[in-house]
């Protein structure tokens, strides 16, 4: 018998109405699995993955061209709200055979970025609230999880990632916020086999 859903009738978005800007070059954003908290838990880059955020014919490491650090191309082309959306509206939800964007628990306008604290720091942070299709939805930790492996996995190391529930939207929120936020609870989280499963399957449908 096929569990019973949490939200059976979510509100769906058209994904053709979805608000996006595919770039199809970019060093900015590393390939899956590079340099990530959560490289262990995700399939590693394949020979067919190789430029995978590149474009066609572009230069090869032992190309003979002048190489261009991924700092001095982050700064002249930085990552903005709308490069966010397009790296997370594409999971998976884990209850429905749909898209986190088109159940608009992942929206524009609840990203932010902010840069730099002080002078001397590099560290800027990206921020993500999910709205949860129903207030008492008991996969919002899984979805928190989903978008944070996902920004850990694609963003470059200098950039934090901070993903809550959206303030009024969830009976749990605080609960939830507090489990994501925390490095080692969600580490630990990931270690759970079952639960590292679900996260793989809802990030296969990135793209």
């Amino acid at each position: 018998m096929e569990e019973a859903k949490d939200n059976p009738l979510p509100q769906i978005l058209n994904p053709q109405d979805l608000p996006t800007r595919r770039r199809t070059s970019s060093s900015t954003l590393r390939k899956p699995g590079v340099l990530s908290l959560f490289a262990d838990l995700l399939p590693s880059p394949s020979a067919d993955d190789e430029g995978y955020f590149s474009s066609p014919g572009s230069p090869s490491v032992s190309s003979p061209t002048i190489a261009v650090t991924d700092t001095e191309e982050e700064e002249a082309d930085p990552i903005d709200a709308q490069e966010i959306y397009d790296l997370i509206s594409t999971i998976s939800d884990p209850e429905h055979p749909l898209s986190l964007g088109a159940l608009a628990v992942v929206n524009l306008a609840d990203i932010q970025i902010r840069g730099p604290t002080t002078a001397r720091s590099r560290i800027s942070t990206v921020e993500v609230l999910i709205t949860p299709t129903i207030t008492h939805c008991s996969l919002a930790t899984v979805i928190g999880l989903g978008v944070r492996v996902r920004l850990e996995q694609a963003l470059p190391p200098r950039y934090r990632v901070d993903v809550r529930i959206k303030e009024g939207t969830h009976s749990t929120a605080d609960q939830v916020n507090k489990q994501l936020a925390d490095k080692e609870r969600v580490a630990a989280a990931m270690e759970n086999g079952t639960l590292a499963g679900v996260v793989r399957r809802m990030l296969a449908t990135c793209v």
